[in-house]
C-alpha cells in the first residue's frame, strides 16, 4: 500500500495510508511521539492487533521537527497497510501542543468519528482495549472514559519502587468516577470537544505537564460524565532512568507543582485565592502526617516520602520554581 501526501501549513505534509476513507472511521486513536521510535513501533503494533474493534484510524503526531524518527516509524506502518490513518509533524514543541494538534487533526480529518482516544508513545494496549473503551462509552453514555496504565519495568525495579504510587493508576474498579487524571489511556466523545474546544489543553502547562489534569478538571466542572474501565488495560514501559529514587522524588515534586498550578488557574475571587494560601500553609504538616501513615502501612521509606515530595513541589511552585520536563533536552 502506498502513502498519499497532502500539504499542510509550511513545508510539512500529512502522510495518509492509501485508500483511507475518512467517513468510514468511527474511532480515532491519537498518538503523540517525541524521540521514542522503538517504543512507538510497539505502540502501533498493539493498535494493529486490536480485537473486535470498530472501524478505527490512528493519528500520529511527530513532535521532533528536526529528527523525525517517529515519523519514519509511522511511515512504515501506514505504508504497509497494517494501520489506517495519518501522520504529521507538529513543529511547536511541547506536550500540550502535540496533543492539541492531534485532537484537532482527528476531529477535522474524520468527521464521522464519535470517539477520540489517546495513548502515549511508550505504551502498549491490550488486545481488547479499544473495543472495551468504546463499548463502555456507549453503554454508559459517558463523555470521558479512562482506563489503567500499569508499569512494565524495562529492567527489574528496586523493590522499594515497584509499588510506588507515581507508577500506578488513580482508580482500580470499573464504574463512574468524578474525573480521570491523564490522557495516557482515555476516550473522549466528540461532544466533549464541542463543549471545550478542538484544542482543549492549556498551553501554560506545555513544559511543566499537567495539561491533562487541568483539562479533566474542566470536564468535571462542566458537568461531563466520567467512567473508568479497569479491564481496558494499557502497559507503560518504564526505562531504567525512571526506576530510580531520585526520578520518583522529582516526579512527586512535579505533581505538587501541577496541583498548585491547576488550583491557581481555577481560583475565583478573594475566596479562591484564600483557599490556595490555606492549602499552601497546610501542605507541610499534612504531608508529614500522610508520610507517617504511609510508612506505618507500607514500611517503605520511598513510598512514605511521596507526600513530602508533593508538598515540596507545591512550596517550590509558590516560590516560583517549577520543573519543565517536557522541554526539548529534558524529556526522559
Amino acid at each position: 500500500m502506498e502513502l498519499s501526501r497532502s500539504e499542510t501549513s509550511g513545508d510539512d505534509a500529512v502522510l495518509r495510508s492509501g485508500g483511507l476513507d475518512p467517513n468510514a472511521v468511527r474511532a480515532v486513536v491519537v498518538v503523540p511521539t517525541f524521540r521514542r521510535p522503538a517504543m512507538l513501533a510497539d505502540t502501533l503494533a498493539s493498535l494493529a492487533g486490536q480485537r473486535d474493534a470498530p472501524s478505527i484510524a490512528v493519528v500520529i503526531v511527530e513532535n521532533d521537527a528536526a529528527g523525525r524518527e517517529g515519523l519514519a516509524v509511522a511511515r512504515r506502518w501506514l505504508a504497509a497497510g497494517a494501520l489506517p490513518g495519518i501522520a504529521f509533524v507538529e513543529t511547536a514543541q511541547g506536550n500540550v501542543h502535540a496533543i492539541n494538534a492531534g485532537f484537532a487533526m482527528a476531529l477535522a480529518t474524520f468527521p464521522a468519528a464519535e470517539h477520540i482516544l489517546m495513548m502515549d508513545d511508550d505504551e502498549v494496549a491490550s488486545p481488547g482495549w479499544l473495543a472495551q473503551m468504546v463499548e463502555a462509552a456507549e453503554r454508559e453514555d459517558a463523555d470521558v472514559v479512562g482506563g489503567p496504565v500499569v508499569p512494565c519495568f524495562r529492567d527489574e525495579a528496586p523493590a522499594v519502587l515497584a509499588r510506588h504510587p507515581v507508577f500506578w493508576p488513580s482508580h482500580d474498579q470499573t464504574g463512574p468516577v468524578p474525573m480521570i487524571y491523564g490522557t495516557g489511556n482515555c476516550l473522549l466523545r466528540r461532544r466533549v470537544f464541542e463543549r471545550l474546544g478542538h484544542r482543549p489543553l492549556d498551553p501554560r502547562f506545555n513544559f511543566l505537564g499537567g495539561g491533562d489534569m487541568d483539562f479533566f478538571t474542566r470536564c468535571r466542572r462542566a458537568g461531563l460524565r466520567s467512567f473508568w474501565v479497569q479491564e481496558a488495560l494499557i502497559t507503560e514501559t518504564v526505562p531504567a532512568e525512571r526506576a530510580r529514587i531520585a526520578w520518583v522524588l522529582r516526579r512527586g515534586m512535579r505533581i505538587g507543582s501541577i496541583n498548585r498550578a491547576v488550583d491557581l488557574k481555577h481560583a475565583t475571587g478573594a475566596a479562591g485565592r484564600a483557599k490556595i494560601v490555606a492549602k499552601d500553609v497546610a501542605i507541610v504538616p499534612l504531608a508529614i502526617l500522610r508520610a507517617v501513615l504511609a510508612l506505618a502501612r507500607t514500611r517503605n521509606l520511598v513510598v512514605a516520602a511521596h507526600p513530602l515530595a508533593v508538598s515540596a513541589g507545591r512550596i517550590a511552585a509558590w516560590a516560583g520554581v517549577e520543573q519543565q520536563p517536557y522541554r526539548a533536552g529534558n524529556v526522559s
